[in-house]
């Protein structure tokens, strides 16, 4: 089965460069060089393009994706790498900005757009799960920039000592201040400028304040709190500071961003090929450590593949980032033997789980496989 990779342009253009990215233009002739209008993109994009024989030029607009204008221009989404090849200053092809240039091969390679390729056609070997010129290609990823900017993560100190630490810096207004969620292109002002430190460009992680005082699932009166869920939901980047305020576009909302939310530097993480556990027999061994889920985003008691989690171990249990842990769930049922009442007990393979954020008593896991539905409680073991 082959998974439809979208590979998604960043809506990160002012109306105005919207604007010069769509307008018409005279198509530009081979040899002859083009200038690229200025743009936001996190790619070394270059500055001026020639058109060499046998290609032509595209400008990224907002919802391309290099799937869809492998059908477009090759007639076959599953040709995208052809187009990845031509432009090689795009380091992760998951992420193209509107304006940036891209180079497209000016002949189409196979058939029926939107066809899957068959044996015999050139582009077979440039199904994402084959190799392209004898190099890999483009990895599975058990996480992502994408899931970054969604996770949740456990702050036993409490929200508001988090974001203290963290010098978060609050949303006090947006341009929509009707409209309760904020999304993509939306202008936010910000309760701290010049005297919190900001510069003009710094991209910021929003934060949101997911839940207040949770109590684990062994916790069956819920008494005792072990801490607030800090959201992080999208990015935004200063577009400008003044003396004590500043104003920030929104990059990418992964989830409902409001009002009152907060923004905080970033590092941004690299991408973590996917790994997968093959030692997987009925009843799971327990490893150490053993530990239960705790929470789910958006507090959802439901899960599966893709989700992300929180669990009750960290690094003082041993726990890294990268670690793949197994999910299962204890079953127990009652029994008679010699006249006498038991209950016998195993357990049965749920799936597997990722470290994505390590704290000392509590991780965050994306869930890289599930053979069927998880909830919060269940086990998970080393």
């Amino acid at each position: 089965m082959h998974q439809r990779i979208r590979l998604c342009a960043f809506t990160m253009m002012t109306c105005a460069s919207l604007a010069l990215v769509a307008q018409d233009v005279e198509a530009p002739r081979q040899g002859e060089p083009v200038k690229v209008a200025p743009h936001f993109s996190k790619w070394d994009y270059p500055k001026e393009v020639a058109i060499p024989a046998n290609a032509q030029l595209h400008l990224v607009e907002k919802g391309d994706t290099l799937w869809d204008l492998g059908n477009k221009y090759l007639s076959n989404p599953y040709a995208w790498p052809k187009i990845w090849e031509q432009n090689k200053w795009i380091k992760d092809p998951h992420w193209i900005y509107p304006g940036d240039p891209l180079l497209v091969p000016g002949v189409r390679v196979v058939g029926g757009a939107g066809a899957p390729p068959t044996a015999g056609d050139d582009v077979l070997n440039l199904r994402p799960d084959r190799v392209l010129t004898q190099k890999p290609m483009v990895p599975e990823w058990g996480f992502t920039f994408q899931d970054f900017i969604q996770l949740p993560y456990l702050v036993p100190e409490g929200a508001s000592a988090h974001l203290a630490s963290l010098k978060a810096i609050k949303i006090v207004d947006s341009d929509n201040p009707d409209r309760k969620n904020l999304m993509d292109g939306d202008r936010l002002y910000l309760d701290g400028g010049e005297d919190r430190g900001l510069k003009e460009g710094t991209r910021m992680l929003i934060l949101k304040v997911a839940a207040r005082k949770i109590s684990h699932p062994d916790d069956k009166r819920g008494w005792d709190s072990i801490g607030d869920v800090i959201q992080q939901c999208g990015v935004v980047r200063v577009i400008k500071v003044n003396p004590k305020g500043a104003v920030a576009l929104i990059e990418k909302a992964m989830d409902g961003i409001e009002v009152g939310d907060h923004v905080a530097e970033f590092t941004e993480p690299a991408n973590i090929p996917l790994t997968l556990r093959k030692d997987i027999t009925e009843p799971i061994p327990m490893g150490k450590p053993v530990g239960k889920v705790i929470y789910s985003r958006e507090n959802h008691e439901s899960f599966s593949g893709g989700d992300l989690v929180i669990v009750d171990k960290g690094t003082k249990d041993g726990l890294a980032l990268g670690n793949v842990l197994l999910a299962v769930r204890e079953v127990t049922w009652d029994v008679s033997a010699a006249g006498k009442e038991s209950r016998e007990k195993t357990n049965r393979y749920l799936g597997q789980l990722m470290v994505v954020r390590e704290g000392e008593k509590y991780s965050t896991c994306r869930v890289l496989r599930s053979v069927e539905e998880m909830h919060v409680g269940d086990v998970v073991t080393r």
